[in-house]
């Protein structure tokens, strides 16, 4: 076997492989042979097939796929004789392919990039310091009451939260427009279900109240031919509802799976699930600061296969995310473009931690696997169960591994890091979009 390497771009290689014709020829003379022993050809007995009819028939079929299976074979050879790390397959061009000469084709692959760490030191880092408070629980309370609300009618001006039910009929330049109409429509003020303007401007109407508002569509609507267009509405309401929320008591608690201990078992309960959460959060959150961090400092070309393998795995999570909503014979083939731009972050992430586990030569710690095994089943009513379920799936606990090398690596990066420590609410942390 004779082999070249080139590189033709960027990241990307060409292997020019040549291998000698007798070695070819062979295999593919073996493959007929064995195929004149099985074939059935009108004419002739069983086995007894003209090896000259049978190459006829079948030599040209038989060469290309015995070309393919060498060609496989050799590509491995040479990567690791030439020492080379491809990222994702190659694909395989037959330059020439014929009887009595040299199988020569071509290899194109993209290799991994060279990775140089650098600036560790500089990543700058602001640690929330927080904790569940008694009004961040009692916060809490209210939400979980709320999961519980019922609605009791009234005939007062309407506030926010309060639930209504009402006609509407829509106009751009004076035409009605489609999905513009309704009617007996139950909309929660404040729940933002309706473009910017259309909740606060029927706050404080009152059953048999009669208004025309008008309000603008965002200019990211996504119907075109509304997108930045002023609009009137001529609004009906029919029905005014606000809500009531259950007492908190021992029956309340029984809601939530609380038998015994009532409301103070209760916010125990919830208040351990918050600080979870929270720790968690706080994780999430030092992470990400670290991540942008590192990729601030460090650019790193990256391989198209490799994004190419991680889009394919994010529209598969986005389409197992939309078959509970819709059939999946009905679902469109998501476009590529939708998730390149997180595809080809996850990607830079996955091979800067990869070369920060390298360099430093980090293991698995199993101690940090039992602890993320042992947060990930206190979740559940039986959390040995669950542990014990990781124990006896090699794949799960192969994951948990992988989970547990990668916030190694960006424990690692923390400690290089500056760290601040900064004060924090509940709210802050668990709510960052809303602050």
């Amino acid at each position: 076997m004779q082999v070249s390497v080139e590189t033709t771009q960027g990241l990307e290689r060409r292997l020019t492989i040549s291998v000698p014709a007798e070695k070819v020829d062979v295999e593919v003379k073996n493959r007929l042979r064995q195929i004149s022993k099985t074939q059935r050809i009108n004419g002739f007995r069983p086995g007894k097939v003209p090896p000259s009819v049978i190459q006829k028939r079948y030599g040209k079929s038989v060469r290309q796929e015995v070309a393919g299976e060498i060609m496989q074979r050799n590509f491995v050879d040479a990567i690791v004789a030439e020492k080379i790390n491809p990222a994702g397959r190659p694909s395989f061009v037959a330059k020439s392919n014929e009887d009595g000469k040299a199988l020569e084709f071509e290899a194109t692959f993209e290799v991994y990039p060279e990775v140089e760490l650098k600036d560790l030191e500089k990543i700058a880092i602001e640690r929330p310091q927080v904790e569940v408070t008694d009004a961040d629980l009692d916060e809490m309370f209210v939400t979980l009451q709320k999961q519980h609300q019922t609605w009791k009618e009234n005939k007062r001006k309407t506030k926010k939260g309060d639930k209504l039910t009402l006609d509407f009929v829509g106009r751009v330049d004076g035409e009605e427009f489609e999905g513009g109409k309704a009617e007996g429509f139950e909309l929660e003020l404040g729940a933002g279900r309706m473009i910017p303007g259309f909740e606060t401007e029927i706050t404080g109407m009152k059953v048999g109240d009669e208004q025309t508002i008008k309000v603008t569509f965002p200019d990211d609507y996504h119907a075109e031919n509304l997108k930045g267009k002023e609009a009137e509405f001529d609004i009906v309401i029919h029905k005014t509802e606000g809500p009531v929320l259950p007492e908190v008591d021992d029956e309340f608690a029984k809601l939530f799976g609380v038998e015994e201990g009532g409301v103070e078992a209760l916010r125990t309960e919830v208040k351990k699930n918050m600080e979870r959460e929270l720790t968690q959060a706080v994780k999430a959150n030092v992470k990400n600061q670290v991540i942008d961090g590192l990729l601030a400092a460090n650019e790193v070309d990256i391989p198209k296969a490799l994004v190419a393998q991680e889009v394919d795995v994010l529209r598969q999570q986005a389409m197992q995310r939309f078959q509970g909503q819709m059939d999946p014979k009905n679902l469109p083939q998501l476009p590529a473009e939708m998730f390149t731009e997180q595809a080809e972050r996850r990607v830079k992430i996955g091979l800067l931690l990869g070369e920060v586990i390298k360099v430093n030569e980090l293991k698995v710690n199993d101690s940090k696997v039992d602890e993320l095994i042992a947060t990930a089943a206190s979740a559940y009513e039986d959390p040995k169960e669950v542990v014990e379920y990781y124990a006896n799936n090699k794949e799960l606990m192969q994951q948990m591994q992988n989970v547990a090398l990668e916030e190694q690596a960006v424990e690692f990066l923390v400690e290089k890091a500056k760290v601040k420590e900064k004060k924090a609410s509940f709210s802050d942390i668990m709510n960052p979009e809303a602050k």
